[in-house]
């Protein structure tokens, strides 16, 4: 079982552990008033600062109003179903490239979780990396990650 307390409180730290991140990588780039007018880090250190404000305030709200149980077991398996291919997903990305990685995804959401027609789930993912591919290297002229298959083939 999950506890609201413990979610809330997974969530805040998550949270503000990347705003944490964000306002340490802005100071580098320089924060306040140059020459030149404002420095670079200056908004990215100001939205940092307001994620990490929203992180504590949201712990505290956790804390003082957290439901006793959010998650049964039965559910938390619903949501590690759905949690895990997308983990996995990312994290081959690197490997086989982004094209070949979102067709896996799609096609195996399609053909598991759905228990859809395969042929239904195949087009379905060669649709979804020929779109990404579209919409990202043709249309905005974005290079997306390849990955170590994309350079051993020479892309």
């Amino acid at each position: 079982m999950v506890s609201g307390r413990s979610l809330e409180a997974a969530t805040a730290l998550i949270t503000g552990a990347f705003g944490a991140a964000v306002v340490i990588s802005s100071l580098d780039n320089g924060i306040g008033w140059s020459a030149a007018g404002v420095e670079s880090g200056t908004f990215p250190f100001i939205v940092g600062l307001v994620i990490l404000a929203g992180s504590v305030f949201n712990l505290v709200q956790g804390w003082l109003h957290a439901r006793a149980v959010v998650l049964e077991p039965s559910e938390l398996k619903r949501v590690g179903m759905l949690f895990i291919p997308a983990a996995v997903f990312v994290g081959v990305i690197p490997l086989i490239g982004i094209y070949p990685a979102s067709a896996f995804y799609v096609f195996g959401a399609l053909a598991w979780h759905k228990r859809g027609s395969l042929l239904l789930a195949a087009v379905a993912a060669i649709g979804a990396a020929l779109a990404l591919y579209l919409i990202f290297e043709l249309t905005f002229q974005i290079s997306l990650p390849r990955g170590a298959l994309g350079t051993l083939f020479g892309f």
